[in-house]
């Protein structure tokens, strides 16, 4: 899919008429650049207002159209996470049942919901609430999704780290535990390769220590896990002693009602996770449709003002879609600035810094109205 078109506008001389210079146009475009694709950007006629909320309105054209392409970005790089992490083969996405691609280059003005005699700020400052209110949606949507997420990759993080410092409870079963009123059971982390000073020196570590008692659980990468039984009254002496020997003893109390709380838990979390991406995965496909929709009317909105200013009133120019490759853009300029009244060309030529190079240029400026949109 093509990401970047310029969205353009071509005045109509007097002598000319929109199908006579769209002709032009056709034939230069297919003579002269030959790959690059072409399409008609019908706009309807808009209210003109006057020239001073013109003038107002072109201030804001560019500021706004950064902020609604910033958050279409947004949204479509959460689509691209959430499937890459959902392992969904990614589709292309739609607009309004059209690839986005086909609606920008079909574009057909929604005359139900942007009245065409409301004034251009009323139109432009509802699809800027329009995308604020979706922007704050989407953050707070992910907010939720990233908070799940946290917590479970926390649980995760315990019980896939090193003896050191992960979860003990699923390697510690109820029959390794022996308590009794005199007699307790200490779980030990020893560095892998210390296991036989270990097994060689545990006893001994203090007076109270049961023989042969301490068994193997686990063993990760760097530790082992041992545990080892004694009396009750010399556990923290053993503690002591074992930490001067580099052995750390685990806190550890084995409780079936808390080891059912935390399986239960970590399902829970993963469901919701599973619920919070899969709901906010459909928020994003069809949230970006209304963005995109909402971004091209702002579009044609700035493609008639930028006009207006211009060319003067009445309105009279040719709007259009255009995909130049990277090495036609130079040929692709030089056709549409051919199609310029030669004297308005020398004056945008020459004349970089004039009065009206300023009104919403994203770009070098042309004598003819044009601005870069990336889908991407």
């Amino acid at each position: 899919m093509t990401t970047r078109y310029w969205i353009v506008s071509l005045p109509i001389q007097n002598n000319s008429s929109p199908s006579s210079l769209w002709s032009r146009l056709q034939e230069s475009i297919s003579k002269h650049s030959f790959d690059t694709p072409l399409y008609r950007f019908n706009i309807p006629n808009l209210r003109v207002g006057t020239l001073d909320s013109l003038l107002a309105l072109s201030d804001d054209l560019l500021k706004n159209n950064s902020f609604i392409e910033g958050v279409s970005h947004k949204i479509r790089r959460q689509i691209e996470e959430l499937e890459k992490v959902s392992g969904v083969v990614s589709s292309s996405l739609t607009v309004d049942g059209v690839p986005v691609d086909s609606y920008l280059t079909r574009f057909v003005w929604d005359e139900a919901k942007y009245p065409t005699m409301s004034p251009l700020r009323e139109i432009v400052d509802g699809i800027h609430t329009q995308i604020a209110k979706i922007e704050d949606d989407l953050k707070v949507r992910v907010a939720e999704y990233n908070n799940v997420r946290s917590q479970l990759n926390a649980i995760n993080r315990k019980q896939t780290g090193s003896l050191a410092v992960r979860d003990l409870s699923n390697l510690v079963k109820p029959e390794d535990i022996v308590t009794s009123e005199h007699l307790t059971t200490l779980l030990a982390i020893v560095p892998k390769y210390s296991q036989k000073d270990w097994l060689a020196s545990y006893e001994t570590l203090s007076t109270y220590v049961v023989p042969r008692s301490s068994k193997k659980l686990y063993e990760d990468n760097e530790y082992a896990l041992y545990t080892v039984i004694l009396f009750s009254r010399d556990a923290d002496n053993f503690r002591t002693k074992a930490r001067e020997r580099a052995f750390q003893i685990r806190d550890f109390e084995y409780n079936s009602e808390t080891q059912e709380s935390r399986k239960q838990e970590l399902e829970k979390l993963m469901q919701d996770q599973e619920r919070f991406r899969s709901s906010l995965l459909q928020w994003c496909y069809t949230s970006y449709g209304e963005v995109f929709i909402s971004w091209m009317h702002f579009c044609a909105v700035r493609i008639f003002a930028e006009s207006i200013l211009r060319y003067g009133l009445p309105p009279s120019f040719l709007s259009a879609v255009l995909s130049p490759s990277v090495k036609s853009e130079k040929k692709v300029r030089s056709i549409l600035e051919g199609l310029c009244d030669s004297s308005n060309s020398t004056y945008w030529k020459t004349e970089d810094e004039g009065p009206l190079s300023g009104f919403g240029a994203d770009a070098d400026a042309h004598p003819y109205v044009s601005f870069t949109i990336n889908l991407i």
